[in-house]
């Protein structure tokens, strides 16, 4: 029996995202049977740890702590320092026995807390997209899109030991098994827009669902449904579903069809996080706002490519923004020049 641990939390500040990909790397785990999976998560304000219980998987709790105010940046997704946070998951690894494989998901970890945690596991797996600390891991996977792999490549050298496996690029992307199979039934699309799908992520803490919703209000469309969905960790949950009940928009809340509804969709309106790589698989039209500092460079770079709009970072980008971008994408067959730029690239997306 191989003993594998996955790292990650989620919380209205951290979002769903990477939740979401490491239970997704858990289910393709899964399927081989001598795998023992269990989750190390924090108990943190607003957190989705239920879903790992819901999809089945074993959940090692780490304590809620007052949040130490010296963290900053990323370092205060942990609330604790890293040292802290090392030494209660060394106690959790020590209950578990030998462990084969470490996987991490964290931009509050580097190599300071992987050098603790390395004598009690036998490998190290680091998920990460941002390239600015070191680790001390066996594989470093990196997902998301970049126009030359080997340049990306080059970013991790020098952060990473010299034998680490580098996995870069969307050949490497974590896709939930709906999205394959609503690719076997991808909707044809033909610039007219009759579906929008509205998602900001899984906590939007800045609220950018609701200047999508103004847009559209503002737009009056005729005939076209409006799919609004929200994440668990959204604290304007009521205030949203109240809205689009006033307006005719269906409301959905922490769905588990996510890639149903996207093939339903003519048109996305949404943040740049680990959705942007569900909708660029599902040749789905985006308007995409970037409401981390880490979208931005790369929702450049697919906007470079022609695969998305994009409007710029959230304080930036206002009602009227939002409403002009759909009034153009509707206009002078501006989705079709999307729609065919994703007919033209084959991306690389590993099946």
């Amino acid at each position: 029996m191989k003993k594998i641990i996955i790292r990650v939390d989620s919380s209205a500040q951290i979002g769903s995202g990477h939740l979401m990909r490491c239970l997704t790397l858990a289910e393709q785990r899964r399927q081989d049977v001598d795998n023992e999976i269990y989750f190390i998560s924090r108990d943190l304000e607003n957190n989705l740890n239920d879903l790992i219980i819901r999809r089945g998987f074993s959940l090692k709790l780490l304590q809620r702590h007052e949040i130490d105010l010296s963290l900053k940046g990323y370092a205060a997704w942990l609330t604790v320092p890293q040292e802290v946070d090392a030494e209660e998951t060394i106690k959790i690894l020590k209950t578990l026995g030998t462990v084969d494989e470490l996987i991490i998901d964290s931009y509050a970890i580097d190599i300071n807390w992987e050098k603790l945690i390395r004598p009690y596991v036998k490998k190290i797996f680091v998920i990460d997209d941002l390239a600015n600390r070191k680790h001390d891991c066996d594989i470093l996977l990196d997902q998301n899109f970049h126009e030359d792999i080997e340049l990306a490549k080059e970013r991790y050298l020098k952060l990473v030991p010299e034998n680490c496996e580098l996995r870069i690029g969307l050949k490497y992307t974590l896709l939930r098994q709906e999205f394959y199979d609503a690719k076997k039934n991808l909707r044809h699309r033909d610039g007219r827009v009759k579906n929008i799908l509205v998602f900001y992520g899984g906590s939007d803490l800045t609220n950018e669902t609701m200047k999508a919703l103004r847009a559209l209000v503002k737009l009056n469309l005729k005939n076209v449904t409006v799919n609004v969905v929200v994440g668990g960790s959204n604290s304007q949950r009521e205030v949203i579903e109240k809205f689009c009940s006033q307006h005719g928009f269906n409301f959905y809340y922490q769905v588990n069809n996510m890639a149903e509804l996207m093939n339903a969709a003519d048109l996305s309106l949404g943040a740049g996080g680990a959705t942007t790589l569900e909708r660029l698989f599902l040749q789905l039209p985006a308007i995409v706002t970037a409401v981390a500092d880490n979208q931005i460079e790369i929702c450049e770079n697919y906007s470079r490519e022609g695969y998305i709009k994009y409007l710029g970072v959230y304080e930036n980008v206002t009602v009227d923004d939002i409403s002009r971008a759909v009034e153009n994408l509707l206009s002078e067959n501006n989705l079709q020049k999307i729609l065919d730029t994703y007919h033209k690239k084959t991306f690389g997306f590993n099946r």
